[in-house]
């Protein structure tokens, strides 16, 4: 932060010189018989809007690394957090005993209870479609939060899945990620993206940037060739009577 502040400083100590310098030029008064030069004018213009731009970019990449930094800040605070989806939704439930009990019966983590528990909650608002929101947990240990992590595989065919709890930009990327990629391509870890590319090699991704330089994985192409062969198998041989009768003659 100090050194965005000090960056806007010197910023605008230098705009105002040269807006100055610029003002003077001008409303200087020619002296009888010569007029102020047209090309004078356009070089300190062009010189002028050189030096907006090239401040602009400066305070931008101050602002993306001020974000970055509030983000990962954000991330560490939700280490100890998981989301459970596609749990049924009651009336006045204790949404603690709620999720403590898929964790008991799915998990299979018997020695898991409701003090395991430091804050837990649906979220968003309670709509009129039947469909129910996901339930946020934080816990009172990493090492339990990683334990429900890695047990998740058990959810399989229960309609209850198991997900991090992204910052909204995080959010946004692993959805584009997911997009242009495929679902089974991508997946998160402590907060971090992970995706494959065509050739199967792991990246982690940190922003859009990152995201387009990965290369798309792509189905298999299938020559004319081969799918002609695929598709018109070669006859079969003929019996071996004909094949003797054909020899005779």
């Amino acid at each position: 932060m100090e050194a965005l502040k000090h960056t806007m400083t010197e910023m605008m100590s230098l705009f105002e010189k040269r807006m100055s310098n610029f003002e003077a030029e001008l409303h200087k008064n020619p002296e009888p018989g010569t007029s102020v030069s047209k090309d004078s004018m356009v070089s300190d213009f062009t010189s002028f809007k050189k030096f907006i731009l090239e401040a602009l970019e400066c305070l931008q990449k101050q602002v993306d690394l001020l974000a970055l930094g509030l983000d990962n800040l954000e991330t560490h605070g939700r280490r100890k957090m998981v989301l459970l989806h596609g749990v049924t939704e009651q009336a006045k439930e204790d949404t603690a005993q709620v999720f403590a009990e898929v964790v008991r019966c799915h998990l299979k983590l018997t020695d898991f209870t409701v003090g395991n528990i430091r804050r837990c909650h649906r979220m968003g608002r309670q709509a009129g479609t039947s469909k129910p929101r996901p339930i946020l947990c934080k816990l009172q240990d990493i090492h339990l939060r990683d334990s429900i992590w890695f047990a998740k595989t058990r959810l399989k065919g229960t309609g209850i899945t198991v997900s991090e709890f992204l910052t909204k930009p995080r959010h946004q990327l692993f959805m584009s990620a997911r997009e242009k990629l495929g679902v089974n391509n991508c997946w998160t870890k402590q907060g971090h993206i992970y995706v494959l590319d065509s050739d199967g090699s792991r990246h982690r991704v940190n922003s859009l940037h990152d995201l387009n330089n990965i290369k798309q994985v792509s189905d298999k192409v299938v020559s004319p060739i081969a799918s002609a062969s695929l598709s018109s198998p070669s006859p079969s041989p003929a019996p071996k009577k004909a094949r003797r009768a054909a020899a005779r003659k």
